[in-house]
């Protein structure tokens, strides 16, 4: 019955969607769409169509169609070339975007080399011996994500290829692992003055100001980042899971379902045979080199080896050409330390190449259609609207406007899928805005504008983050979506309030101390709703 009724409603967004279509074409031409809120029309459309569906690529590639239509005004030649020619051709051609692709290929293959060396059958009896609670686990995910603060793509494979077997020992669902690896990958990074995300932003503050230096002074403001973190340590230690993460949990724990939903694309993974001989170190040491070889090429991509300091090189770094060239070269330290070992040979490598590289087809194609979205919301001149909206404010309600730009940063990265691209947007408008004003109205402005955006990239199914978090914990892709969203929203939630307090006091020891108060004060009283539901919380 709940099939049936998941096909209805389908089926009347569907014929939503061509309504909206047929209006759009009788009422606008190609040029009276551009720069208005039509641009937002074709991710929203793949966002509610993936949502309602459960079905992500026709969702994403719907969406690709319709920012085709309205661009060329309805017109079939018009719509081919800028889908495939300067959409998904472009994505796929574009450099930033191969470099990530090379890196998450190489994740694969780092995975399956790991997996068939028998180290990460050696990190789980390890692992059985030193975390010995369902908390414990959790606690350990939570902490490793922390640390690996450098890169939200690299955090999110990488700790989840690290404590999938750990988790799923302790019977941690999918949904949760992934929404541990997704709230330490972005919100962790936006808060860290040495990663990828503080050399992009100091990119986009304009004038002679310096970028880093004003990140820095955002960070005690963050308040969705630093709220996040806290949740995720709050739900773990109060075991106050709620929504249909609990549902998950509860499936996990007492049947020993991980993925609950009949959808499991990642379910074969289990049954591959391992070696049992394996050690720990052969685990161990591919992900040390990892770190060290991406950290390496991202400081060798700013220019380090070229003459400019640490912070400088970090502050010009490019994580796409980083991260490719660190991981390359992590893959062939790895060669020659397990040949050396004979933990296999050159043949058995080589045999993991295509069985990693078919692991990560999945995330490959998502993110090549979300790519492909944000291309649409680009040619139809999202950012000039949204710009629009943000600057039509800025004169009235100062003391609201953290409030009202978090709002914006919010919505515009949920709907396209990028904090980066919203940072791009808002953040030389909020300087800009905030130039003649009060020093620390502009940094809690800023703030705002950091923190909404990471939580609309955080809660957005079309988020490449989101994206990835789903495939460090082999989970099912909008399972992921639907069991993170009620707890990103509830942090969200907290930090616009908390955005209000901050814009009228403009003190950050009230605001953070009114924040963390609401934030356990909740979480008590959602766990006592959740107890009456389920009866009494399960032990671990």
């Amino acid at each position: 019955m709940k099939k049936k009724n998941t096909n209805i409603v389908s089926v009347i967004v569907l014929i939503v969607v061509v309504a909206v279509l047929v209006i759009a074409a009788f009422t606008t031409d190609a040029k009276s769409v551009q720069k208005t809120f039509w641009a937002l029309v074709p991710p929203i459309i793949a966002i509610v169509l993936a949502l309602v569906t459960k079905e992500v690529y026709s969702s994403l590639f719907i969406g690709i169609v319709v920012g085709g239509l309205l661009y060329s005004g309805f017109s079939f030649p018009g719509t081919i070339k800028h889908v495939f020619t300067d959409g998904i051709v472009a994505q796929l051609t574009d450099a930033y975007n191969v470099g990530i692709l090379i890196f998450l290929v190489i994740l694969g293959i780092m995975v399956c080399l790991m997996n068939k060396s028998g180290g990460s059958a050696a990190f789980g009896r390890w692992a059985q011996k030193h975390i010995k609670t369902k908390k414990g686990a959790q606690f350990a995910t939570i902490v490793l994500g922390i640390l690996i603060f450098i890169d939200d793509y690299f955090n999110c494979l990488t700790v989840g290829s690290v404590m999938l077997p750990v988790t799923d020992r302790f019977k941690i669902s999918r949904a949760k692992l992934a929404y541990l690896i997704d709230a330490t990958a972005a919100p962790v990074c936006i808060i860290a003055p040495i990663s990828s995300w503080a050399a992009a932003v100091s990119g986009f503050v304009p004038g002679n100001q310096n970028g880093i230096a004003l990140f820095c002074s955002c960070i005690p403001w963050n308040f969705y980042a630093l709220f996040t973190i806290a949740f995720m340590f709050a739900i773990t230690a109060m075991q106050a899971d709620y929504g249909l993460m609990e549902q998950h949990e509860l499936n996990a724990t007492t049947k020993g379902d991980l993925f609950t939903t009949p959808e499991r694309p990642y379910a074969e993974a289990d049954k591959a045979k391992l070696k049992e001989d394996g050690k720990l170190f052969d685990m161990l040491i591919p992900v040390i080199v990892l770190i060290i070889c991406c950290v390496i090429g991202m400081l060798w991509s700013g220019g380090m080896f070229s003459g400019k300091n640490f912070v400088e090189a970090f502050a010009n770094s490019d994580a796409s050409v980083g991260l490719a060239v660190g991981s390359f070269f992590a893959l062939i330290i790895t060669l020659v330390i397990y040949m050396a070992r004979r933990v296999m040979n050159f043949t058995e490598f080589m045999a993991c190449v295509p069985d990693g590289f078919a692991a990560m087809i999945a995330p490959i194609l998502i993110l090549t259609f979300a790519w492909s979205l944000k291309g649409m919301t680009d040619s139809l001149g999202a950012s000039v609207y949204v710009a629009g909206l943000i600057k039509n404010t800025a004169g009235s309600l100062m003391n609201l406007l953290p409030f009202i730009i978090f709002l914006i940063a919010v919505g515009l990265a949920f709907a396209t899928g990028t904090s980066w691209g919203t940072f791009g947007i808002l953040i030389p408008i909020v300087v800009t805005a905030f130039k003649d004003t009060d020093p620390n109205l502009m940094i809690i402005a800023m703030s705002a504008c950091m923190a909404g955006a990471v939580c609309g990239d955080h809660c957005s199914p079309i988020s490449d983050t989101t994206i990835m978090a789903s495939a460090g914990a082999q989970c099912y892709h909008i399972n992921h979506v639907n069991t993170q969203l009620p707890y990103a929203m509830t942090v969200a939630a907290i930090s616009a309030v908390t955005y209000i307090v901050a814009g009228f006091s403009r003190n950050v020891v009230v605001s953070l101390v009114f924040g963390f108060v609401v934030l356990i004060v909740l979480l008590y009283f959602l766990k006592k709703r959740e107890q009456k539901k389920y009866g009494a919380a399960w032990a671990d």
